[in-house]
Parts: structure tokens; C-alpha cells; sequence
């Protein structure tokens, strides 16, 4: 995939959609957190300050505005923090090793990470930080399931990411964000209905039943929705 350059740039997929904000309430992160992985941050040193530089690029740098391909990014990185405390310089440099020995371009985009290339960038992460068995055993369960929550095309690159909704089962993925539907913002998938102006609904006053009956959908599928877009 090294000659595709131009391709990719125009891909829908790689264009500015998303916000800072909007796109850390979509992954359930801190946006402080998105914000270092896209933007570096500055730390102290004992000359003055230092500064860690991005793990993502981002579409649109001023302001940060993320691409679905960014989100597919972040949403991997979320799962090393998920088990640790993500120390970015060691986790540039696992990946940077992992792309080098394996001739991968864009790693954290490719469905390479559910194979080989995965082994090795964990392994590398692993050794960088000290990690014991046990702990190494537990960051590659997190990783698995943050990566069965991505589909990808043909080519490798992701095409849709079904986000986590606190409190539901890791196996369901009622919600999806594509950037082919809504405009790329999360849905109900089995009716492609806006999480969104479900939860506004809810929020004005309307039953649960109701807006089951309107749409198709089940109250579950409805209460996810709802958790997902008002979950802090």
C-alpha cells in the first residue's frame, strides 16, 4: 500500500469530520488525553521543557479535526490505556519498530495488527515498558477486543467501528460510526438511526416504547443508545 498516497487522501474516510471533542465523546475519552495523541504535549525537564511529540496525525491541524481514520486510530491506543498508563515515547517507538521491521505503513490503521504485525508491536511495547507475563497476557485480551470492534475493506483499512457502550456486552455491537452513514456520526446500525437524536428525544420527554415503535428498534437497542450518547 506504499503507492496509493493520492487514493488515500481522497478517501472519504481521511477527510476533517470530526472535532476534537466530538470525537474523544465518541471513543470515550478524556479529550485532554485525545488531545496530547493528536497535538504532543510539553513536559518539565531540568533545562526548561520537553515535549512528546503526536502518535496522530490529524486531518486538520488548526483546530484538531479528525478524520474516521483517526478515530479508527485513537480507538486502538485506547486500548493500551485501558491496562496501562500508556507511555507514549515507549509506545511511538514500538510502533515506529513494528512498521520498520515489517514494512507496514500506518500500522494502527491496518488490519495487519490482528496478525503477525500485531505480535510484534505488542511485543516491543512489552519489553519497552517491563511488562511481566501476566501483564503482557492481559494487554493482548484487552487489544483483541478493541480490534474485534473494527471492520475493515479489501485493501486493510478500516471501513467501520463499533464503539463500546459502558455496561454492555463486549459481544454486541449495536452502534456504529461509518463514514458512509449519518455523515460518519454513531447510529443505531440495524436502523441507522442517529444515537443522537434518540437521546434528544428521550431527553424531551418520549417514551422508550414509543421511539421503539417509530424506528423498529427494540427498547434495548434504544436504552444503548442512550447510555452511549450520555455515558460521562
Amino acid at each position: 500500500m506504499k503507492n496509493d498516497t493520492g487514493a488515500r487522501n481522497n478517501d472519504l474516510r481521511n477527510q476533517p469530520a470530526y472535532p476534537l471533542a466530538e470525537a474523544a465523546h465518541y471513543l470515550r475519552l478524556p479529550a485532554a488525553t485525545l488531545r496530547s495523541w493528536v497535538a504532543g504535549r510539553s513536559y518539565p525537564k531540568g533545562d526548561g521543557k520537553g515535549h512528546f511529540q503526536p502518535l496522530i496525525k490529524p486531518a486538520r491541524g488548526r483546530p484538531p479535526t479528525l478524520s474516521f481514520w483517526n478515530l479508527i486510530e485513537a480507538h486502538v491506543l485506547r486500548s493500551l490505556r485501558t491496562e496501562h498508563g500508556l507511555p507514549v515515547r515507549e509506545l511511538r517507538k514500538a510502533i515506529r519498530y513494528a512498521e520498520r521491521e515489517l514494512e507496514i505503513d500506518h500500522l494502527l490503521l491496518r488490519r495487519d495488527l490482528c496478525t503477525h504485525a500485531g505480535q510484534v508491536f505488542l511485543d516491543q511495547y512489552g519489553r519497552l515498558i517491563s511488562l511481566n507475563a501476566s501483564g503482557q497476557l492481559a494487554l493482548r485480551k484487552v487489544f483483541e477486543e478493541h480490534l474485534k470492534r473494527v471492520d475493515w475493506d479489501e485493501w486493510q483499512f478500516p471501513v467501520r467501528l463499533y464503539p463500546f457502550v459502558p455496561g454492555g456486552s463486549q459481544v454486541q455491537r449495536p452502534i456504529a460510526i461509518d463514514p458512509a452513514i449519518a455523515f460518519g456520526r454513531p447510529v443505531v446500525l440495524s436502523a441507522g438511526v442517529s444515537t443522537g437524536a434518540i437521546a434528544d428525544r428521550i431527553d424531551a420527554g418520549e417514551a422508550v416504547t414509543d421511539l421503539a415503535e417509530d424506528y423498529g428498534l427494540t427498547p434495548s437497542e434504544i436504552e444503548q443508545a442512550v447510555i452511549y450518547e450520555r455515558a460521562a
